[in-house]
């Protein structure tokens, strides 16, 4: 099957589903706005558009060009990473089966504008066939007005032979300069919408108990300066480290060399990728307690849930479980548990071909 997708070059979600799909002998033919950060993939011929100063500019400057190349390309199924600019983009291209992945800020921040809000809907409503990672997005989008039945579950999974428990990384710890102290990690972006400051809030609490615990911030954002300075008022910078973008290679070894995973989200679409992956190495999460993970997390059985923005209520989960060893292996077998049965890549990836293969 020739599939053409329109989707960002330097997204890890977008990377990861079409590798997989170049791996199972599919000829994938790539167009993004955004420059290749992974290096060449096999089966895989990227084409890499020209990015404009804003996304209308994007739009309006890349529509025609958009539409040449799908025509030229003719794939038996266009499929659009997100409702944004390329849901828009592959909506004007005209061609069809076009399938969209809405992958959640998309949907939830679309209502903030109503500029953007009609140019998602317009996009939603021009697909064959949406796929979405939970309930929540599915609810939103059919509050938009889109019909019910051309949308389809197919969760971003976790890859759990690549994510599985292992003993810590004793190597990484001396690197990172962490011994035998408890070690708390975040693989949110630093953006206002992950609310890392929350986190970094509950620092001082969780080190009156444990003054040695180590937090590793990952990713990278418009945030970082603030939440250093956020850290060094509260005199916790030594006990941050800030670990910037981790490549995809390298993230099973911070997550097993971690003893808790923590997401401090305002919003999601469905369960995020770093909690999953968290879940499936067997490390126990504490997590927002938004609709889309308490579709999948039950409070104190695989997982734990906070509301939104209390840094206290953060700080004694994290406590909580730094104390009981006992618990957070409990917790994290049952994460992982959940995770095999329900958010197993490969099974998705099948359900992803399956969808194809109705719409050819």
């Amino acid at each position: 099957m020739k599939i053409c997708f329109l989707a960002g070059a330097d997204s890890i979600h977008s990377k990861i589903w079409i590798e997989y799909l170049a791996g199972s002998g599919h000829e994938i033919h790539w167009i993004s706005l955004t420059p290749n950060i992974f290096g060449d993939i096999k089966n895989v011929k990227l084409y890499v558009l020209k990015k404009f100063s804003g996304k209308i500019s994007d739009i309006l400057f890349n529509a025609c060009s958009v539409r040449r190349l799908i025509r030229q390309i003719n794939p038996d199924i266009l499929h659009v990473h997100y409702a944004g600019v390329n849901g828009v983009l592959g909506a004007l291209s005209g061609f069809h089966p076009f399938v969209l992945t809405a992958w959640g800020s998309d949907i939830f921040l679309a209502g903030r504008s109503k500029i953007k809000r009609y140019l998602v809907r317009f996009a939603l409503n021009r697909a064959d066939l949406i796929t979405c990672n939970g309930e929540s997005l599915k609810d939103e989008m059919v509050k938009m007005g889109i019909n019910l039945p051309k949308i389809r579950f197919i969760y971003w999974g976790i890859d759990i032979k690549k994510f599985g428990p292992k003993p810590k990384d004793r190597e990484l710890r001396r690197a990172l300069g962490i011994f035998d102290a408890p070690l708390i990690i975040s693989l949110r972006n630093l953006e206002p919408l992950y609310n890392i400051e929350t986190l970094v809030n509950s620092i001082p609490s969780v080190l009156k108990y444990f003054p040695g615990a180590k937090f590793v911030i990952a990713g990278k954002g418009s945030k970082e300066a603030d939440l250093k300075k956020t850290a060094e008022s509260l005199g916790v910078s030594n006990n941050i480290i800030f670990a910037g973008w981790i490549p995809q290679d390298e993230l099973p070894k911070y997550l097993t060399s971690a003893d808790i995973l923590v997401s401090t989200s305002l919003s999601d679409g469905g369960l995020s990728q770093g909690t999953g992956q968290a879940m499936a190495c067997e490390i126990p999460i504490i997590t927002t307690g938004l609709e889309a993970n308490k579709e999948w997390i039950k409070d104190g059985e695989n997982g734990f849930l906070f509301p939104i923005k209390d840094s206290k209520l953060l700080a004694e989960k994290i406590i909580t479980l730094l104390k009981d060893d006992k618990l957070r292996v409990e917790l994290g077998r049952a994460g992982r548990k959940t995770i095999t049965e329900k958010l197993n890549f490969y099974k998705e990836m099948e359900k992803a071909e399956n969808l194809y293969k109705e719409l050819c």
